[in-house]
């Protein structure tokens, strides 16, 4: 008679096969990433240092211009920049938007692409809803014009300007078309800053091409209240001033910028 069938290699007290995995326990496939809910106040100490951010709906939008201006050609990934392309789908969204009555607009940039800045000039100067610019440690170069494209301007006792004529960088092909090209670019900063602000144009360009001042350059340095006395900026003042004033321009009824000469 045949045998019981005994394993050749019999294994004492065999564990129990585990029970397949419910939906909930079920393992990740390979490759795919586990995202885990974080809280809320972590993360808000770890972007911005603190436990709890306000939350506050305002009829007021605040717009940052800082760093440098970045137009058709992509800065160094270490600078600060303000990229064009993301500043204007946002005074877009803005004058759009019912809930918003006023613009502030706060500076600190060292200027940068000439026609970028220029367009984000002409976009608040043609906007229907009253802007106030504020210039916080800097409002050089190409941020000249942006800050004087408002209804009305505040600037830092302590901030600068910088007053300077169009510089480029990299190779120039010395012919009379490039000096042609580059005088017409100058005049058209000059034409928007005369129109915009309380500044002559010959005061301007006087401004513009003085020496002495800067070490390797030509221009003028205006730090707070001197800016204010030359007429490029409306007053000496900070942030409490700044949104005073859109308040008092959203309650009379003011409309944008426009051209006020």
């Amino acid at each position: 008679m045949p045998g019981p069938d005994i394993s050749p290699n019999p294994v004492p007290n065999p564990p129990a096969t585990p029970p397949p995995l419910t939906q909930p326990q079920r393992e990740p496939a390979r490759g795919n990433i586990v995202r885990r809910s974080t809280n809320p106040e972590v993360e808000n100490i770890k972007e911005l240092g603190q436990t709890s951010i306000p939350d506050f709906k305002s009829e007021i939008h605040c717009l940052q211009i800082v760093g440098q201006i970045e137009g058709h050609l992509v800065m160094p990934p270490q600078n600060k920049t303000t990229k064009y392309e993301h500043i204007i789908p946002q005074l877009v969204a803005v004058e759009q938007d019912p809930n918003i009555k006023g613009l502030l607009v706060v500076l600190n940039t060292v200027g940068g692409d000439v026609e970028a800045g220029l367009a984000i000039a002409e976009m608040l100067v043609s906007m229907s809803k009253p802007v106030v610019s504020l210039v916080l440690g800097g409002g050089h170069s190409i941020g000249v014009p942006i800050s004087t494209a408002a209804n009305y301007s505040f600037i830092a006792e302590t901030a600068t300007m910088t007053i300077h004529p169009i510089r480029l960088t990299g190779m120039v092909i010395g012919v009379p078309q490039t000096y042609e090209y580059l005088d017409k670019m100058q005049d058209r900063v000059i034409r928007f800053i005369v129109e915009h602000a309380n500044v002559s144009e010959g005061d301007l360009r006087r401004l513009m091409f003085a020496t002495g001042e800067l070490a390797r350059d030509i221009g003028t340095i205006l730090v707070g209240q001197d800016a204010v006395k030359v007429g490029l900026i409306n007053e000496v003042g900070g942030l409490a001033s700044a949104v005073r004033k859109v308040k008092e321009l959203i309650a009379a009824g003011a409309p944008g910028p426009g051209r006020r000469h």
